[in-house]
């Protein structure tokens, strides 16, 4: 599995070069959204579920292997309320409890028994959500590259997939083809998997790492990697955490943004780019910080007053700001203070307004952008598509 590392992470040529941001569909009733390595999936209020771009393992989960330019709905159920989108695979929960995957499966990471046996093998890749087992009380759900974690609604952890480093947290390096119960506590609250490392919070409010830490992103002061699950410091005032490829970002509950791991396009937001954090350091000196999503090599913040923020890497435009130029620190995404959540991809960015609307930035390769086209779009003036 020696591409793993690289593949969360792809450094995307960049395509044709757009001006703006789009909006995603008219319709402004869209109330959950995750962004994958080149894919988006997104839910409505109505329970509906919604794919667009890349979709040559399934990941769309149309039934198709047709990348998609504009966005489709996902069978026509409509009691879906959790999505995450992985590298090249997809999970969701619907309303009584039951788990969904569906997309690649080299590596097991769909949780139903097959797969395991890594690129080449399409054989155990589902075109279409597939139910995981015949547990109705899922609760969380969080994919990574070519893994999954997610939470029961008793509080207890559970992983499948790909294991070279540790990322399943069950004391092994071995890929796990169903789930498997990470230890035996009952207090997992939120739980993040990335490139090749899993950071979870507990009820307590303490923070915990596992996994891959070639560049310190578990946070625990050195580059071991880590099998099974180690708290990061002693405090306990962790509210969530976001992973990318090989960084960590995560808000405490006094409203402040902290940030670890590799720092090489300025991820870290510390306005130390080129420089990587083996523990927590913290980003500027604001305490509103609401949300944060990380993607492969930049990230992005909401604050509570409603404005947008982002930093890292920006050859796509997946910042935002109108430009292609690497932020080492926070920038302010236009003068919009409607923002409520946002997700960021390999090299894309999706955002929820208040109002329900959804929009989308940076690489569109692949038309993961759901505008019907291929432009890419870097600064922060939406575009209305019909």
């Amino acid at each position: 599995m020696p591409a793993i590392a690289a593949l969360f992470g792809l450094t995307l040529t960049l395509m044709l070069t757009g001006f703006l941001p789009s909006r995603i569909d008219s319709a402004m009733d869209w109330i959950s959204v995750s962004t994958g390595a080149m894919h988006t999936i997104a839910i409505k209020s109505d329970g509906s579920l919604w794919a667009w771009g890349n979709n040559e393992d399934g990941q769309l989960g149309d039934g198709s292997t047709t990348d998609r330019l504009s966005l489709i709905q996902i069978g026509s159920a409509r009691s879906w309320t959790a999505v995450s989108a992985g590298a090249f695979h997809t999970v969701a929960i619907r309303r009584d409890g039951s788990l969904w995957t569906w997309g690649s499966n080299g590596w097991g990471q769909l949780g139903d028994g097959t797969g395991g046996y890594g690129w080449g093998y399409s054989s155990s890749d589902r075109h279409k959500p597939v139910q995981v087992g015949m547990s109705r009380n899922w609760a969380a759900v969080s994919a990574g590259s070519f893994y999954t974690a997610a939470i029961k609604r008793d509080g207890s952890l559970w992983a499948w997939g790909a294991n070279e480093y540790g990322q399943l947290g069950d004391g092994t390096t071995e890929n796990r083809l169903v789930p498997v119960r990470i230890g035996y506590d009952t207090n997992w609250a939120a739980v993040a998997a990335g490139d090749a490392h899993t950071t979870a919070v507990r009820t307590d409010g303490s923070l915990w790492a596992w996994g891959r830490n070639s560049s310190g992103q578990l946070g625990d002061g050195t580059t071991n990697s880590r099998f099974a699950p180690v708290q990061i410091g002693t405090d306990t005032n962790w509210s969530s955490v976001a992973v990318g490829k090989e960084h960590t970002v995560a808000a405490r509950k006094d409203g402040s943004l902290w940030a670890w791991g590799s720092n090489e396009q300025g991820q870290l937001g510390n306005g130390t780019s080129g420089q990587e954090h083996h523990a927590p350091v913290r980003i500027g000196r604001v305490t509103n910080w609401a949300s944060v999503s990380a993607g492969a090599f930049h990230s992005v913040a909401i604050r509570t007053d409603g404005s947008l923020w982002a930093w890292g890497a920006n050859w796509d435009g997946r910042i935002g700001d109108g430009t292609i130029n690497q932020r080492g620190i926070p920038v302010r995404i236009g003068s919009a203070a409607t923002w409520n959540t946002a997700s960021a991809g390999d090299g894309h960015t999706v955002s929820i307004k208040e109002d329900g609307s959804l929009w989308a930035w940076g690489h569109n390769g692949w038309g993961q952008l759901g505008n019907g086209m291929r432009a890419n779009h870097h600064a922060p003036i939406p575009v209305v598509t019909p």
